[in-house]
């Protein structure tokens, strides 16, 4: 069976890249890790993937000159480990447009938040702020905004009303290990298709 082959792009803890990494594992998931790629050589997604076999990559923004030359370089390292699917796993940069034309349709992302609620850094905070009884995580499509791709799925987590940012933090990520994994299963089944806004999931 022909699996698709992921590019995951990563700057800290990589624990969605581990989740994705033991459905692969567990045979949840149809796909292969071609190269994980981190703008932080220190980062413990880096770490978590040692001695697994899966190809890791350092390639710092503050070796380029600009923005363009390092989305060039990481577009370049995809292409040579022929990545069908971008994968965001708490890469902490914006892409510009070009590495999204060149990707199109083939960059996923994940949001700790029901968006379009909350969207860009610290949503927990953000849900915690204003009151919500519901948050949640998103997968999307990414785009040239911020967390304003077409939406693949979601799933509301409760808000308790002695939440704080970390505890919310840590109930919705235990979501996101279950939720990411299952997207981008769909992408690698074939059954996303993108209508305007709107994703459509199709029957197998």
């Amino acid at each position: 069976m022909n699996r698709t082959v992921l590019g995951v792009l990563v700057s800290g803890r990589g624990s969605n890249l581990h989740a994705i990494f033991d459905a692969i594992q567990a045979e949840r998931l149809k796909a292969k890790i071609g190269v994980v790629i981190s703008d932080n050589p220190d980062a413990q997604a880096l770490k978590r993937m040692a001695g697994f076999g899966i190809t890791t990559v350092v390639i710092e923004r503050k070796k380029f000159a600009n923005r363009c030359d390092f989305e060039k370089a990481v577009a370049a390292e995809l292409s040579l480990h022929h990545v069908e699917l971008v994968v965001l796993a708490g890469f902490m940069r914006v892409l510009g447009t070009e590495f999204i034309k060149l990707f199109s349709g083939r960059i996923m992302n994940i949001h700790p938040a029901l968006l379009p609620a909350f969207p860009g850094l610290d949503a927990q905070a953000q849900a915690i702020d204003y009151g919500v009884k519901v948050s949640g995580c998103t997968v999307h499509f990414v785009d040239e905004g911020v967390d304003t791709g077409p939406i693949i799925l979601q799933e509301a987590v409760p808000v308790h009303d002695n939440d704080n940012e970390q505890t919310l933090a840590d109930r919705i990520l235990h979501v996101e290990h279950v939720v990411y994994p299952r997207a981008i299963g769909l992408y690698c089944e074939g059954r996303l298709r993108v209508q305007g806004r709107r994703v459509v999931i199709t029957e197998k």
